[in-house]
């Protein structure tokens, strides 16, 4: 996750700050995704109980992670047209080819429909978690 957040120099000029997030966050979003994953390949395996334990470890997991990775696709996408970073490649004195590369990549940071699909995952499985949540609860108080 890249932190990326406008602050004022001691001139009073709009600058950005930005730099990586900690480690051990990074971390967490890694494991939650890698848990949630796991949780929902071994469903098929457990017996009723631990059926609900892993789809909601699964699902939860997956609100952090998918959460996360929007965040991270639209930083990343607003990052490239606050810098100009496109222009300012293109403008560079880097030899052609690894210019195109550069370009490249930075260009599919804006024209990626990855943070689309990680925003649809993470409101998909936020609203069925709730709606679960919401049945469970139901169903324990009826």
């Amino acid at each position: 996750m890249i932190i990326c957040k406008q602050i004022m120099n001691k001139d009073n000029n709009s600058v950005f700050n930005i730099k990586p997030s900690p480690k051990i966050l990074r971390w967490f979003f890694f494991i939650s995704g890698i848990i949630a994953t796991a949780a929902y390949r071994v469903i098929f395996l457990l017996d009723s109980y631990w059926i609900d334990v892993a789809w909601y470890t699964g699902t939860i997991g997956f609100v952090i992670y998918f959460w996360h990775r929007t965040n991270i696709e639209t930083k990343r996408a607003n990052i490239v047209n606050d810098f100009r970073l496109i222009e300012a490649i293109q403008k560079s004195d880097i030899e052609n080819e690894r210019q195109k590369a550069l370009v490249y990549i930075v260009n599919t940071s804006l024209t990626s429909k990855a943070r689309f699909n990680s925003a649809f995952i993470f409101i998909a499985s936020l609203v069925v978690l709730l709606a679960s949540l919401a049945l469970d609860i139901y169903d324990l108080i009826y």
